[in-house]
């Protein structure tokens, strides 16, 4: 019996581990992580890449349509985009419930400020696939969503007018978006069915043109009372369509239409909407076959949408090793925000015929090709692929690869042509299904021909790119047009993005792919070797080196290193326009991805560059908040100091990304932010647009992630793993039971299920610190092929 007992002691470690990894994780999902303080998510119901996100819109922070900071409810529409900065992002045609005082059609609330209606906070609910909230008036809404179809349940209370008359439910249908943008908009009303169509046309929240969107609106559940449009504060049930423009003189013109109903004895009322991009036909036939039954599919509905996105999840599996629930609710939430957008909208792209897949919502690549898309290219690679074959249709039928794209218009380009880097990152780690041949067509294309307007497609300046080997301050650029700005960032972006061509054409066996190796070092060209920095009280920050905006003439100009960061003010496309875009000169001198060996020589060698990180970080220079300071957390592996990069996690983690509705330092950005989470837990981060994945401890004891195509599992284990995260430090490792002195990894390491064991200690070691245990750099490769 003891030796029974012994044996069953034994066995409880494997059962634990079993059951913690292999548990449903979608519980730990919480969409109202980022919904205050900036972070712009979208908290509503989705499927993966779904069309249709339908949610709560208010007069608050309504950029992803609702927020978490008590403001008003203005209406409940059915696209999103999630996470983005710029206008508040589509939230065509909402719907808003009422009671109408006596009966009476005008004493109707229908302008969009005169209906705000606060939310009762402890009411809202949203887990994956379903949202929920009650207004203060006690009218419940609930929400779901199939691809490109919303469900909403609206449950009115029995109310009555002072004459004792029973108050009849009202639903109005607004023709407008988040940020009225609607130019022109039309819509019919079938009196019998209750069936409203209609369309609009509206202005993209970041971008250029313009988009039409189309929807097609059922009711069940209640008899219809009455029917008819509306206009600013006034309605009737005559006539049963409406075409409205803006407006006279910038004067917004609010109209749309209204259905009323004989409140059933539940109180509820349901609203199938289906939504295109075609036409009122394609979205009532996208409504029609993905929810045949509207009052009997919204259980089925949800549940499909959890089943699709625990699928999508299923690749990872923790063991948590004591983890508090608040850090695998912030890591899980981090994974399933990745998945909301790009949106899959293959057959509902009118602007050219294609076999191809068909995605938008790329919000921006600027953002996103830093940790969301390398994460989808090992977690959902079929998908990944399926985004990169958009990129090259789009290019293929409209002569550029985007740089930011939604609702079918382009989106601003904020720095260089960094679909170059998504395609160089899919090429590395041999996603399939890719035309590659085009793919370098597209790419050569971004670095040779500069288009007309390059404030939306291309690159600008590329005359000065080649004959003087930088962006010059105030170019004269007579070939195309844009914001003449950005000199310094851009520069660097240029770079990375050459850099991205010519792995790929070397790998294709092209003959010019050294024209675009030798750009990858332009960087060094607006490098200012005795540039000092001080802050703004006058202090010396005491580091020399910097780098700097530069003339035509080759003479150097001058922008402050902490102008745009983080002590100082501001600089976008249009507010403060400067020769760095959302960040610092300090930041983007680290921006040099491809050859961190040469920037650190560059900088004084290795204990000068982590002097100089170690400063930036804590200095207050750094910006957490925007993705370019992604990298320069883990640029410490490059120094030879792993350790450090571990540590500087750890800084960051929980302190500016946690469980709560402010857990996001600033913009999702489309999952960026999640996706930097994620892989910062997962004790890996990427290198974009190479083959090199860093290596730290994960926050939880094991990780393990299975490649959805090979089907093998790979590990990553701590040894002497604690909660409190005493340790934190690699002592030693292990790669399939081999001494492994790495401290980074490359694709293979997911493709074919390797294993990662860390042994864990709390003070730095040597391990990872020697320069053959460095990641690759492009001037040691160069150096490497001299020798050979």
């Amino acid at each position: 019996m003891p030796a029974l007992r012994a044996s069953l002691v034994a066995l409880i470690p494997l059962l634990l581990h079993l059951t913690t990894s292999t548990q449903d994780d979608l519980h730990y999902v919480n969409p109202l992580i980022g919904s205050t303080a900036g972070g712009n998510v979208f908290a509503g119901a989705s499927l993966p890449y779904g069309l249709a996100k339908p949610v709560a819109d208010v007069d608050g922070q309504n950029t992803g349509g609702f927020a978490t900071d008590g403001s008003n409810v203005t209406g409940f529409s059915h696209m999103h985009d999630s996470g983005t900065g710029g206008n508040p992002s589509m939230g065509q045609f909402p719907l808003f419930p009422q009671y109408c005082p006596d009966n009476v059609i005008d004493n109707c609330k229908f302008p969009k400020g005169a209906r705000a209606t606060h939310y009762v906070n402890d009411s809202v609910t949203a887990r994956p696939g379903y949202f929920a909230l009650e207004l203060v008036n006690g009218i419940k809404a609930e929400m779901t969503a199939a691809r490109r179809t919303a469900l909403y349940r609206f449950t009115f209370p029995d109310a009555s007018a002072e004459n004792g008359e029973r108050l009849d439910p009202l639903i109005l249908l607004d023709l407008t978006d988040l940020w009225d943008s609607r130019q022109n908009a039309s819509i019919t009303i079938d009196a019998d069915s209750g069936r409203i169509q209609g369309n609009g046309t509206f202005l993209p929240s970041f971008g250029a043109g313009s988009y039409q969107a189309y929807f097609c609106a059922d009711f069940a559940g209640a008899k219809v009372c009455d029917s008819g449009i509306w206009v600013n504060d006034r309605a009737g049930s005559e006539p049963k369509e409406l075409f409205v423009t803006r407006g006279f003189n910038n004067f917004y013109l609010q109209a749309g239409g209204y259905i009323s109903f004989d409140r059933p004895n539940n109180g509820m009322v349901t609203v199938r909407v289906g939504v295109s991009y075609i036409s009122t036909d394609q979205a009532c036939s996208n409504a029609e076959s993905e929810v045949s039954d509207p009052l009997n599919d919204f259980e089925t509905l949800e549940e499909a949408a959890r089943t699709a996105w625990r699928e999508k999840l299923s690749p990872i599996k923790i063991t948590p090793g004591g983890v508090s629930h608040g850090s695998l609710s912030a890591f899980w939430s981090g994974i399933y925000r990745t998945m909301l957008s790009p949106q899959e909208m293959t057959g509902e792209n009118p602007l050219w015929e294609s076999d191809e897949p068909y995605f938008d919502s790329f919000y921006c690549l600027w953002d996103e090709f830093r940790a969301q898309l390398p994460l989808l290219t090992v977690i959902d690679p079929q998908a990944q692929s399926k985004m990169v074959r958009s990129l090259l249709d789009t290019f293929k039928h409209e002569g550029w690869l985007p740089d930011c794209r939604m609702s079918l218009c382009k989106g601003w380009t904020q720095g260089g042509s960094n679909a170059d880097v998504v395609l160089a990152d899919a090429y590395v780690k041999n996603l399939t299904g890719i035309d590659w041949e085009l793919a370098y067509k597209a790419m050569v294309n971004d670095a040779e021909n500069e288009p007309l307007e390059w404030s939306y497609e291309g690159r600008g300046g590329l005359q000065s790119w080649k004959k003087l080997h930088y962006i010059p301050y105030l170019d004269f650029d007579y070939l195309g047009f844009g914001t003449n700005s950005r000199s310094v960032s851009r520069t660097v972006e240029y770079a990375y993005n050459d850099h991205g061509i010519a792995l790929v054409g070397k790998g294709l066996g092209t003959t010019d792919y050294m024209t675009y190796l030798s750009r990858a070092s332009n960087w060094k060209n607006l490098f200012k070797a005795d540039q000092k920095s001080f802050l703004e009280n006058g202090t010396d920050t005491g580091f020399t080196g910097f780098l700097q905006p530069r003339h035509l003439n080759g003479t150097w100009g001058f922008q402050d290193p902490i102008a745009c960061s983080a002590l100082a003010s501001w600089c976008s496309l249009t507010s403060n326009p400067s020769e760095t875009f959302e960040s610092s000169i300090w930041e983007y001198l680290f921006f040099v991805p491809h050859d961190m060996a040469s920037l650190i020589k560059l900088l004084g060698g290795s204990d000068s560059f982590v002097k100089r990180l170690d400063y930036f970080h804590t200095s207050g220079l750094a910006d957490i908040s925007n993705e370019p300071v992604f990298l320069t957390v883990y640029e410490y592996h490059y120094a030879g100091r792993p350790a450090l990069s571990a540590q500087r996690a750890h800084s960051y983690i929980p302190r500016t990304f946690n469980e709560s509705n402010n857990g996001l330092p600033g913009n999702d950005d489309s999952g960026a932010m999640g996706s930097f989470l994620a892989w910062s837990m997962m004790g890996l981060f990427p290198n974009p647009g190479q083959n090199v994945y860093l290596i730290s401890p994960p926050f939880f004891e094991a990780v393990e992630i299975t490649h959805p195509e090979t089907n093998k599992t790979a590990t990553i284990r701590n040894t002497n793993f604690d909660s409190t995260y005493q340790n934190i430090y690699i002592q030693s490792a292990k790669l399939n039971g081999k001494p492994y002195t790495k401290n980074w990894i490359d694709h293979e390491f997911f493709t074919e299920g390797m294993t990662l064991e860390l042994m864990l200690g709390d003070k730095e070691s040597n391990w990872g610190t020697s320069k053959e245990d460095l990641p690759p750099s492009l001037s040691d490769v160069l150096a490497q092929d001299e020798v050979q």
